[in-house]
């Protein structure tokens, strides 16, 4: 049997950091997931799934992940049934992440270096004098 999930969408709001009795960190988040089609109407869908984190992962994420930056989450879906205070049970799905990788800049991070988006680097031109190798300098 296998279960598992891999994710790439943007946080909805910025992750909730909680500690149990017993002192572990648990977070969670919601990611906005994109569907890979149009509806009828020319729209892509998205999915709101909830995502928690626990341990060292968890306060990582609490203190570099804000909403909507863009990661990919690794792990595995989990439903739950838990009991409201007024007796009405509820069931809960979700992934319980092992690995969130970080795909996009920091918004205070991409102000400083000009960075916007995945893919456009900052201007590295001036950093050095240009170096020219010839074929025998090559590293394959």
């Amino acid at each position: 049997m296998l279960n598992r999930v891999i994710l790439i969408g943007r946080l909805v709001r910025d992750p909730e950091l909680r500690y149990t009795p017993n002192g572990v960190a648990v977070a969670n988040f919601t990611l906005a997931v994109d569907r890979p089609y149009v509806n009828q109407q020319g729209e892509r869908e998205t999915d709101f799934i909830r995502i928690s984190l626990w341990r060292r992962l968890a306060e990582t994420c609490a203190s570099h992940l804000g909403k909507g930056r863009l990661v990919a989450v690794e792990g595995r879906l989990q439903v739950r049934t838990y009991e409201t205070s007024d007796g009405q049970r509820r069931q809960v799905t979700e992934v319980v992440a092992d690995d969130v990788r970080f795909l996009d800049w920091p918004k205070d991070r991409a102000a400083s270096t000009g960075v916007e988006e995945i893919g456009d680097f900052p201007d590295l031109s001036d950093l050095g004098t240009e170096v020219e190798l010839g074929e025998d300098d090559l590293p394959f």
